[in-house]
């Protein structure tokens, strides 16, 4: 009998064997996956189109958020002051103002403070004090030889100079120059500095940038500059407290007399010009405008129901106009309301408003002109019943400012609001110490008190969708194999339009009946599930096909930060409905592991969390709220969160970069990375930090993270749960810690 050569029979037992393992692979019990192309641009593609629909559904829910009550105009306003102070809140007024006795002449021993005069006015260069050690700037209009009918606040458009709409400079004819026509009428009008978007070094704009630092501290640009024209309304009550009082505006300035009016309801009048239409494309308008949550109870016909019973003068007219393209800063366009919409909306305004009697007082001007004379005597009339509005002067008025520059004016209101937002960082980490106070006495009552702050996580800084979550109707498709493991790629639905997308890797070892952990792993921007299973990425490492090499089953789920501009206009959709990316990661993932849990061969209480650079922001607020996952490893990321994002001292700050999707409101005064983390505890969490990592100072690492092992091992006694790995490395996987780590809490031997 012939027997076989010793080389040919070791290679059909290896064929033998190898042939025994791929059919003991397990059947994933699902429907074929047929989608085409690329399934990540499917995926951003469809989450698109989710939140287009969500935004024009948000105008349908506002309602649920009011209870207006039209028993008297009195009443009507109690009953909506929750929403005035909810307005108030998401425009950060919280910084309480400076009263003053009188404004400060801006005058030197180069020059006076008055700056012009006619026979009818006089002109003087003015700042005060606004909030915290802020002053605004401007000019002081007053009427000469009588006293004034009527105290207004007059805001130019941000890429307007006071000086323009007061008649001493260039740049408008005479019959447009507001400030200037209502003083000759007979109105003592105060004409705030504006931040500009002139384009700093950076790239940005100016009112990106202090947005950017403003936004993450609880603060705006919007509401800096609502602050400013109050503090101005603060001093027309305390020293002429009969006299009315009016808040008009242009452009950018329309925007400021729109929302100042709407929380202050010491204004009698406001007019509007080229700004007032449906909101419902904010997430295409200049950034400096995102308000986080606005849209959820307010479009423009809101405010203006804010404004009611008082006058409010809508002037449909030619807006400014620009377009920012984008590149270091956000892609927008400034564009001129279209009539019909901006009919449509006063239109609304007027139903929410119809119940009052007498009637709501809101007027439309149609016109091209901005503030033309019709306008402007509306707006006068309403302040003066009776007032005649003076003629345009002929000509402007020349200016008397020796060495004035109104560059250095703006770069020190620049200067100056960008300090007040660097104090509000460096106070930051007290104001969270006395907001996370989690009750630490045991480790039953952490968890319990724990359990608000999850809420408030979800609900206000993520933001929670409550769309019911489809069935998983799961689809997938073998994708990737090895010598050891099977990669499957799997789709589920989560709502409509909306998929979870990843590569399950399942050993080849697998035996029936047995239950395994699982580790989710999660790449960085701009990655890709395949990322990190082949092809040796030099951040990556292929560690999901390393840990299923070690035994873990793995998941690798695409996330929706791919595509630049593509994924961060998402964010900018997102942020108006008060939501966020994570709003729809978190229910991805949420999805994915109820899946997982669902697989015979998985072990529900055995899921960990894994990520690298944008999975390791990934790492910090999914497992916060899907509480599945039994721990979390931040790799790559973990840092002074708020710091990086808020300081424009910071070397490694994104205020001064492309990421303009990357800010979360009010992170300054609630959560850190040290509280997220705490949102994690008691599970095991593990940080992974290569000392030449970009993306922040080891100092700040271990300033953050000494935080978090405070908490477990100091107060609640965790020994062993909280660890980081320091590795002499870049932005990379290391792979080393983090490995010992997964096989020590998810009790799988090491191989």
């Amino acid at each position: 009998m012939k027997t076989s050569h010793p080389k040919t029979a070791a290679l059909i037992f290896t064929g033998l064997l190898s042939l025994q393992l791929i059919q003991a692979q397990p059947a994933l019990e699902t429907k074929p996956l047929t989608i085409e192309g690329d399934i990540a641009s499917h995926l951003v593609a469809g989450v698109d189109r989710f939140l287009l629909r969500e935004l024009s559904a948000s105008i349908a829910r506002r309602e649920q958020h009011w209870s207006r009550d039209f028993s008297s105009h009195a009443v009507y306003t109690k009953s909506v002051e929750p929403n005035r102070q909810r307005l108030a809140h998401i425009i950060g007024l919280r910084d309480e103002r400076v009263a003053f006795d009188g404004l400060t002449l801006a005058s030197t021993t180069a020059g006076s403070a008055l700056v012009g005069q006619t026979d009818r006015i006089t002109i003087r260069a003015v700042s005060w004090p606004a909030f915290g050690d802020v002053a605004a700037t401007g000019l002081l209009l007053e009427p000469r030889g009588r006293d004034a009918i009527a105290n207004v606040v007059a805001l130019p458009d941000c890429n307007q100079l006071p000086e323009q709409i007061a008649g001493l400079a260039e740049g408008l004819p005479p019959g447009q120059q507001y400030a200037r026509r209502l003083a000759g009428s007979g109105c003592r009008v105060v004409v705030p500095l504006l931040v500009n978007r002139a384009e700093k070094m950076s790239k940005l704009t100016n009112r990106e940038y202090l947005y950017r630092s403003a936004f993450e501290m609880g603060r705006h640009l919007i509401g800096y500059e609502v602050q400013q024209s109050l503090a101005v309304v603060d001093w027309f009550t305390r020293r002429w407290g009969d006299t009315p009082i009016g808040i008009i505006g242009w452009g950018e300035g329309g925007l400021i007399a729109l929302y100042s009016a709407a929380v202050d309801m010491r204004i009698d009048a406001a007019c509007v010009s080229g700004y007032f239409d449906s909101r419902q494309n904010i997430w295409q308008e200049p950034i400096d405008r995102n308000v986080f949550g606005l849209l959820e109870q307010f479009g423009d016909a809101e405010l203006a129901s804010l404004i009611a019973p008082r006058a409010l003068i809508i002037d449909a007219a030619r807006g400014p106009e620009s377009t920012l393209p984008g590149g270091r800063g956000a892609p927008a366009r400034v564009v001129t309301p279209v009539l019909d919409s901006v009919r449509a909306e006063m239109a609304r305004a007027r139903k929410l408003t119809e119940g009052l009697k007498p009637a709501a007082r809101i007027r439309l001007i149609a016109g091209d002109e901005p503030l033309s004379g019709q306008a402007l005597g509306q707006f006068l009339d309403s302040l003066k019943p009776g007032a005649v509005l003076g003629q345009a002067g002929a000509a402007n008025i020349p200016e008397r400012r020796n060495g004035f520059s109104a560059a250095n004016r703006h770069d020190e209101q620049v200067h100056e609001l960008d300090r007040h937002t660097q104090w509000l960082l460096r106070e930051s980490p007290y104001v969270r110490k006395q907001f996370y106070r989690p009750d630490t006495s045991s480790l039953a009552k952490f968890e319990a008190s724990n359990e608000k702050y999850r809420r408030q996580f979800y609900e206000d800084v993520i933001g929670r969708f409550d769309n019911e979550v489809l069935p998983f109707n799961a689809r997938s498709r073998k994708s990737h194999e090895s010598e050891k493991w099977v990669g499957h790629e799997v789709v589920l639905d989560v709502f409509p339009d909306v998929i979870a997308y990843g590569i399950l890797i399942l050993p080849r070892d697998l035996k029936a009946n047995e239950q395994r952990p699982v580790v989710v792993c999660q790449h960085g921007l701009e990655g890709r599930p395949q990322n990190i299973i082949e092809g040796d990425h030099h951040a990556y490492h292929d560690f999901a096909a390393k840990l299923a090499e070690r035994g873990f089953i793995t998941f690798s789920p695409q996330n929706l930060y791919i595509f630049t501009d593509r994924f961060r206009t998402l964010q900018r959709k997102a942020n108006p409905l008060k939501k966020s990316l994570f709003s729809v990661i978190i229910p991805q993932h949420q999805q994915i592991v109820d899946w997982l849990k669902t697989l015979p061969y998985v072990d529900k209480k055995r899921i960990a969390f894994y990520g690298l650079s944008y999975g390791g922001k990934t790492a910090m607020r999914v497992p916060p709220v899907v509480t599945d996952y039994c721990l979390s490893i931040c790799s790559a990321d973990f840092n002074e969160w708020v710091d990086k994002n808020a300081s424009t001292r910071n070397p490694h700050s994104y205020v001064n970069t492309g990421e303009y999707e990357i800010f979360e409101w009010d992170l300054g005064s609630t959560f850190n990375y040290a509280e997220m983390a705490g949102l994690i505890a008691p599970r095991p969490f593990m940080v992974e930090r290569g000392h030449y990592d970009g993306v922040a100072s080891d100092e700040t690492v271990g300033w953050e993270f000494a935080k978090v092992r405070y908490l477990y091992q100091g107060k609640l006694k965790l020994q062993g749960r909280c660890e980081i790995e320091w590795f002499d490395g870049p932005h990379t996987i290391n792979g080393r810690g983090t490995y010992d780590f997964l096989h020590r809490h998810l009790d799988w031997p090491r191989r």
